[in-house]
């Protein structure tokens, strides 16, 4: 009975401290990463600037993620560019993997970028128009 009584209690701590954890971490919605499925939701549904805005301000975050990526494949691309062997190398070589990623991030956050100025576009408030 006691064992029951004292992981009842165990249980109650926890799980206090989880929802409290949650609360103090939901204001920070900016840098929410979503899956998949959640983003074709949130892209569905958005009818509104504010929901829009949050679609804005997702991408926007992915474009700086992504351009943050593509600076350190850049980095590493120029780091094995300096070490080509080209008797013995086989494809894809180390300096072709960097490049690629490079490029791939770089096309990522261009994408990223175009979804975050159109949802940003949606997003503004229509200016009112004056009838004289």
């Amino acid at each position: 009975m006691n064992r029951k009584l004292l992981a009842a209690g165990i249980l109650t701590v926890a799980l206090s401290g989880m929802g409290s954890a949650q609360g103090a971490a939901s204001p920070a919605q900016s840098d929410a990463q979503y899956t998949k499925a959640q983003l074709k939701q949130l892209v569905r549904d958005a009818h509104t600037s504010q929901q829009y805005g949050v679609l804005a301000a997702y991408y926007g975050s992915q474009q700086k993620d992504y351009l943050k990526q593509a600076a350190e494949e850049k980095q590493e691309w120029i780091r094995r560019s300096q070490n080509i062997m080209v008797v013995a190398a086989k494809y894809p070589r180390p300096v072709d993997s960097a490049r690629y990623l490079y490029e791939y991030f770089t096309t990522k956050a261009t994408e990223a970028g175009q979804q975050a100025a159109r949802y940003g576009q949606l997003a503004a408030p229509e200016p009112l128009s004056s009838t004289k």
